[in-house]
């Protein structure tokens, strides 16, 4: 009889990468799980029940998080990554956009944490999710102008593996 892994919840989130107009990105320093005292862009949950879109999803969440008013044609989705058992409390559908309309200026801070901007550089310097170090900025780096779907084993315990299973367009070898 074979071991069968604990069933956890699958959640759909998107992340939006947004810049100033210094060509700076925005962080979230976040106050809450996941990634609590780390920065990361921001993201949120698709209202599934109401059948959002993940389009739909980012534009709301930006202008929630950022009061900053974005259309489709404003973004960019460049990956798609299926993450098991992140911190082991979840499996994650996360779809990432680049925005190409800037912020004019910081937003305000929010219950979930308080924003700064970063240059590229910076960031890696930052206390960042292990996963966005390895992975999330990396793909960004190789595929912002392109398309990449990626899935990864966070398998606490376990050395984070990822696999790109597709590109289009830009370049075609793997993250890590």
């Amino acid at each position: 009889m074979s071991k069968q892994s604990p069933v956890i919840p699958y959640k759909i989130s998107v992340l939006v990468f947004l810049k100033d107009t210094k060509g700076r990105h925005l962080l979230l320093l976040r106050n809450k799980t996941p990634n609590q005292n780390k920065w990361s862009p921001i993201g949120g949950k698709l209202e599934m029940p109401l059948g959002e879109s993940p389009y739909e999803c980012a534009i709301r969440e930006t202008a929630e998080e950022t009061q900053h008013t974005i259309s489709l044609e404003n973004l960019h989705l460049f990956a798609m990554i299926a993450e098991k058992a992140y911190e082991g409390t979840g499996h994650w559908l996360m779809f990432l956009f680049i925005c190409n309309k800037p912020l004019e200026n910081l937003p305000e801070d929010i219950d979930e944490g308080k924003f700064r901007f970063f240059s590229r550089e910076e960031i890696d310097t930052l206390p960042l999710p292990e996963t966005d170090r390895q992975a999330l900025w990396p793909t960004y780096d190789q595929y912002k102008d392109s398309f990449v779907t990626m899935r990864a084993d966070c398998s606490p315990g376990k050395p984070l593996d990822v696999i790109v299973e597709e590109t289009i367009g830009g370049q075609n070898s793997p993250i890590l």
